[in-house]
């Protein structure tokens, strides 16, 4: 008997019926096993360190991570204009200081100094900035008593103490984010900046001297390593910091973060460790202008603290060579004595941090598609539940997960 064409649809559709679509396993986690500490491109802190123990001088290792570089004094007296607070929404200005006086005035002096004060206060007051639309309004406040100022697209804070009367130097405390700083040198500017997602936030910066007032700032290794690295670390900065003066940022309103985007300023808090801060600020004074050039230009002398056993190329890393960054043996980040915490690291991420990192809606697997001859991972691809796939840099799946290096393997996987 022959069937009719909707008899024969209709059995095929309850023979597919019959077999249910598989559901695809979505893991809640994933967890990798790694080694260092940061991108590995330029000094590697820690072998930094190694080597200076076992008795290289600063330039002997500088010139051991940086490819064909010089090291030569250059002229290093600019003032910089470093962000202290990025994207905020209020902070508050004081100062601590007996007989200190602080001022506010109207826009971005600069070094001006023949402009008068909207206002002036002292230790027992505190000055309030909130942003509102793209204004800045600032507010002086003693006890209740509250005095506001027209607002303003930018305003800029000077300080100035008493030392002859207290042997203090006046310092200023900058309050946001639930946290204080202390700045002792220089002056401040407000201003209020557009950002595309968020609309317009404050962005502070602090105007300092690049020679001595920032560098005596800068946080970067702990000042009770070996001198050798300490110089090793100071000339680094130096030559990073330069390579970057003159090059404004409309985003921060400024020439380089205070944060490790760029290096981590500290302020007058790194100069007063106990101990140890007079000796970074003597490390500083004594490697005055040495900077590492090539091509007679200060070079971007990238470094981070640890690297997987070999430090990494800036090619590899972001996708942009540079010529003074190299692939050399980095023994000192795999001393256990050294790195207790890096030589080796295991992380568990959650689904939605790795889900988020490839900018996908779930991932269901990951797979090491290549490495780099440093040992980091080149690429990685993600597959979703869709089937879809996504690959991004080794460097780029560290930076925004989080984890501590690009030296890592997937826990559980044949990589």
């Amino acid at each position: 008997m022959r069937m009719s064409k909707s008899l024969v649809a209709l059995l095929l559709i309850l023979v597919v019926n019959t077999h249910p679509a598989v559901a695809v396993d979505i893991p809640t986690d994933f967890s990798f096993t790694g080694s260092g500490y940061g991108h590995g491109v330029g000094m590697s802190q820690m072998g930094a360190r190694s080597m200076a123990i076992s008795g290289s001088s600063a330039p002997q290792i500088l010139q051991y991570f940086y490819k064909d570089v010089v090291i030569e004094p250059v002229d290093d007296s600019k003032i910089l204009r470093v962000n202290i607070g990025h994207l905020l929404t209020n902070t508050k200005i004081s100062t601590g200081t007996d007989g200190s006086v602080v001022q506010l005035f109207e826009g971005d002096i600069s070094d001006k100094s023949d402009v008068v004060p909207l206002g002036v206060f002292s230790s027992k007051a505190s000055l309030n900035l909130t942003v509102s639309g793209a204004s800045v309004i600032p507010g002086i406040s003693v006890g209740k008593k509250v005095t506001s100022f027209a607002k303003g697209r930018s305003f800029t804070i000077r300080w100035s103490g008493t030392r002859y009367l207290t042997g203090v130097d006046a310092l200023i405390s900058v309050t946001h984010n639930a946290a204080t700083k202390k700045y002792r040198y220089g002056q401040i500017q407000v201003r209020a900046v557009k950002d595309p997602v968020l609309g317009y936030r404050l962005e502070l910066t602090n105007s300092v001297r690049l020679a001595d007032e920032y560098l005596w700032g800068i946080s970067e290794m702990p000042s009770f390593w070996p001198i050798e690295a300490l110089k090793a670390q100071v000339i680094a900065s130096r030559s990073y910091a330069l390579s970057k003066a003159g090059i404004y940022r409309s985003r921060c309103d400024c020439e380089l973060y205070g944060e490790i985007s760029d290096q981590m300023f500290l302020g007058y808090a790194k100069e007063i460790e106990k101990k140890y801060g007079v000796i970074w600020k003597e490390t500083v004074l004594q490697s005055a202008g040495l900077v590492m050039t090539q091509e007679g230009r200060p070079i971007s002398a990238y470094f981070s603290s640890s690297s997987g056993g070999k430090t990494e190329l800036a090619l590899n890393a972001w996708g942009s060579a540079k010529p003074f960054t190299q692939i050399v043996d980095d023994p000192g980040s795999l001393d256990r004595a050294l790195n207790p915490r890096f030589v080796t690291w295991s992380r568990t991420l959650a689904q939605s941090i790795i889900a988020t990192a490839f900018l996908m809606p779930d991932v269901v697997s990951l797979e090491i598609v290549s490495r780099n001859e440093s040992g980091t991972v080149g690429q990685i691809r993600a597959t979703s539940s869709t089937g879809a796939q996504f690959t991004i840099r080794g460097e780029t799946f560290r930076s925004r997960t989080k984890i501590p290096s690009a030296y890592f393997d997937l826990v559980g996987v044949q990589n």
